[in-house]
């Protein structure tokens, strides 16, 4: 037996590997653990989703007003019976009064019944206060205008390629119904070439130009 061992060795050697290499693979293997997964189901994915986007809006919503409407910031002139006259910045949202206390107030000449306080103030807008017993009215205007107010103003003009109806009835003689077809001609005919062709509209002839002729810019 001993010789036959030694004189086979080798092909049971070999017989002996295969044995072992078929246990493992009937016993070891056929049962295997299974590995942990990291996967995730689809509608738990689609859960997470949701929820980003849930906070996302709420974040969104939660901002402060600050950030979601900053004003316009504008500058105004403010000229006349003002303690500190000069050009001021001011928001968009604010009004004459707000401006006027910013420049110091008014000065004891100011004719106060002669200015509308409540008016939205506007970019390049110019707001002039008149003395008492100064003639005309204060006009208050924007678009790059030079305005003023009564006889010692003889500088004041409109633009009347700029100024809007409200601005057009501080001329004299034009009311809301001229105001507005100077309107609707400027739309129709564009800008107007000069202060002459104002006389083109309905209702304004010589003696109503007349009038206006020196309050005119373009």
């Amino acid at each position: 037996m001993k010789d036959w061992l030694v004189e086979h060795k080798i092909p049971v050697l070999v017989m002996a590997i295969i044995a072992l290499g078929g246990f493992y693979y009937f016993y070891v293997n056929e049962n295997p653990e299974p590995l942990p997964t990291t996967s995730v189901s689809m509608e738990e994915k689609s859960q997470v989703e949701r929820e980003e986007t849930e906070t996302e809006t709420e974040t969104e919503t939660n901002k402060p007003a600050t950030q979601q409407a900053i004003p316009e910031k504008i500058m105004v002139d403010v000229k006349g019976q003002i303690k500190l006259p000069g050009v001021y910045q001011a928001n968009a949202n604010e009004r004459v009064i707000d401006v006027i206390s910013r420049a110091g107030g008014l000065t004891d000449k100011a004719d106060q019944g002669q200015v509308n306080f409540a008016e939205h103030v506007q970019d390049e807008m110019v707001i002039y206060i008149p003395s008492k017993g100064e003639g005309g009215a204060p006009i208050l205007a924007s678009g790059g205008s030079h305005i003023g107010s009564g006889g010692n103003q003889k500088e004041a003009k409109i633009n009347i390629n700029k100024a809007d109806e409200t601005e057009l009835q501080n001329l004299p003689g034009i009311g809301p119904a001229k105001a507005a077809a100077i309107i609707e001609y400027r739309n129709t005919n564009g800008p107007f070439n000069a202060v002459e062709d104002l006389k083109n509209i309905s209702g304004i002839g010589d003696k109503t130009f007349d009038k206006l002729k020196d309050l005119l810019a373009i």
